[in-house]
This record gives C-alpha cells, structure tokens and sequence, in this order.
C-alpha cells in the first residue's frame, strides 16, 4: 500500500542538509518581505482579496473572475475533488504529487491510475477517454519531467475538468532560454482547463500557505462554493500581489537560469558514482534518482547528516528511487561525495 500522505517534510529533521524539500532555500528579497511584513499591521481586518486577484490575473493576461486564490496550491486539490463529487471516472497520471489522489479518496471518488513507464512522458492516449476528471504535473514532481503544452492540451475535451499543476512551472526553461514554455496557464481556448499555481517553492513561502487556480469564470465559481470563507491570510494575500508583478516575473526567470546551471552540476557529479542512474533528464528543481537498494541508501545518508525523498511512496516507482532537490553547488559537492562514500561502503571488497 503507497502511503500517500507522506511527504518531503517527513525527512527532514534537526541537524540534516535538507535535500528531502523541493522549497528554494533564500531570504525573501526587499520587495517582498517588505509588504508581507506590513500587512502585519491590518490583521485586524478581515482579508480582502480582489487586490491580489487583479494582480494575478494581470500578470497571466487573465480576468480576475478567472484567478481563485488559495491557501497553497495543494488546498485546490481538496476543491476540486468536493466540487465535481459528481465525475464517475477521475483519473490520475503517475508518478506524481499524491495528493490529488489523496484528495479526490478521502472526497469519496473511486480513483483510476494511469502509470507512465520509463522515461515518464505523457502519452495522451494512455489516459482513458471516459475520464471526466484528470490530474497530471508538469513539470512533475517526482520525476522532473516537462511534459509537451502539445500532448497537455491533448486530454482537453468538453466534459472533462483537466487539473495540470504547474507547482514547479517557474522552474523550467525552453531550449532558448524562454520561461516556461510548457505553460498552460494562459489558455482560455482548451475546454475544463483548470491551471493550478503555487508561489512557495520559488519564494521560500511553504510556511505562508499561497497558490492560485486559473480556470474559466464558471469552474472559478464552482470552486469557490466550496471553499471555507477568508481562506487566505492578509500577509499570503500580499505576497501573490507581489509575487506577480514585472519585478517578481523577471527575477523568477533569473532564478530559473540560475537553478538549470547548479542542476547541471548536480547531474555531473552524480553522473560520476558508479550505482547512481539519473532516471530521467531533469527539467525542474529537483532529480530523480535510481540506485539499487535506495531505500537503505536513504537511511545511510540520513546517518551522515543528509535528508533526501524516498521513491516508494509515489505509484509507479519503487525503493530504488530517491528523489534529490537541487541546492547550491558547495552542498552539492558535499552531499555528493557522502552518497559515494555510501555506495562505496555497500560494495564488498
């Protein structure tokens, strides 16, 4: 039975290098830790949130009656489970984030599983035509790949809800250089779209609870009928406006680029311990890993002082997955060099 409750936090604990977490790990910068931190002032009132509403939909060249905030991209799961309560066939495509599966179980649905095989892309024809209710990743997490916005709008069709998480899409480049060519959050052509944002990976805000869906009026509408009142804090409602303005856009593009060049080195060190295989070409701020017996791997690395993913609690991988964030290459180094030591003190002599 995969747990799928657990959880990258679940490895951390005091004292170890956080691998386990894909959250970027840097201060808040000026512009916005500035207006999170004077929000404090107006606690008193109760949150307001066609200000930031407005923000983001300008910033996806959207409506604001298209943008329901959230409190985390990963309470929009719970939504979107309760509020179509009435789809016969849910669908979800693994390995990927499990609470969507999570979700849509405890909200009563029987759950179908599409598993992508190796190299985990998405084939549109493998997900059933009788889903009505299909939840995909890209770029996906675990596996850090970025799926075609081509095979993506592929599974649209009137009569589904497609829900595909772009948690991670600020992270990804196109050949080019571009920003986040696989997007889907500016399509208002692709019937049952629903694009789900989150702002705290990039901006370090896991503690502060802010994500965003983007969908059409009528789906943003259902959702919201079903959601708690006030579910976003006054500081995570002043952080999405500043998350999305031109400031916050182009510094997120220069974190992407940064981010593929210390994933590079990533790969190139790993690629040089005999008994590490990266499994897929990574696009995101994350790697995944296979190794013989990674299960146990994880645990000798824990001893010396490194938290990383186990693999085993996502449908279709196995206890020889690991999945590692991309860190700063002085931990890089280090973190690389114990996995040898590791791998090294498995082998017999």
């Amino acid at each position: 039975m995969v747990e799928l409750g657990h959880h990258g936090d679940a490895e951390v604990g005091p004292g170890l290098v956080d691998l386990a977490v894909n959250v970027r790990q840097a201060p808040l910068p000026p512009w916005l830790l500035g207006p999170v931190t004077s929000s404090l002032a107006s606690l008193a009132a109760y949150p307001s949130p066609e200000p930031a509403r407005a923000a983001v939909a300008a910033r996806h060249g959207r409506s604001p009656s298209s943008v329901l905030l959230t409190a985390g991209a990963a309470q929009a799961f719970v939504l979107i489970a309760q509020a179509y309560r009435s789809a016969v066939s849910p669908v979800v495509v693994h390995p990927q984030f499990t609470e969507p599966e999570a979700a849509l179980l405890a909200a009563g649905h029987q759950v179908g599983r599409v598993v992508l095989p190796p190299p985990y892309t998405l084939d549109p024809a493998l997900v059933p035509a009788s889903a009505d209710l299909v939840f995909i990743g890209n770029p996906t997490n675990p596996t850090s790949v970025l799926h075609p916005a081509s095979s993506l709008a592929a599974l649209a069709r009137p009569g589904r809800i497609l829900v595909v998480d772009e948690a991670f899409a600020d992270t990804t480049l196109g050949p080019s250089g571009a920003a986040e060519p696989s997007s889907l959050s500016g399509r208002e052509d692709l019937p049952g779209l629903i694009v789900l944002r989150s702002l705290t990976k990039t901006w370090a805000l896991a503690g502060l609870r802010i994500g965003y869906a983007l969908a059409a009026p009528d789906i943003v509408a259902r959702l919201a009928s079903v959601q708690p009142l006030w579910p976003v804090s006054t500081p995570a409602l002043a952080a999405a406006i500043a998350c999305a303005s031109p400031v916050a856009v182009a510094a997120e593009h220069a974190i992407a680029i940064s981010l593929a060049a210390d994933r590079d080195h990533l790969v190139g060190r790993l690629s040089q311990i005999p008994g590490v295989e990266v499994a897929v070409p990574p696009a995101s701020s994350f790697v995944l890993l296979r190794i013989p017996n990674a299960d146990k791997v994880r645990l000798a690395l824990r001893d010396r002082g490194y938290a990383v993913r186990r693999g085993d609690t996502f449908p279709g991988l196995g206890t020889d997955f690991l999945r590692v964030a991309v860190r700063d290459r002085s931990t890089t180094d280090a973190f690389t060099r114990e996995l040898a030591a590791v791998l090294k003190a498995r082998v017999p002599s």
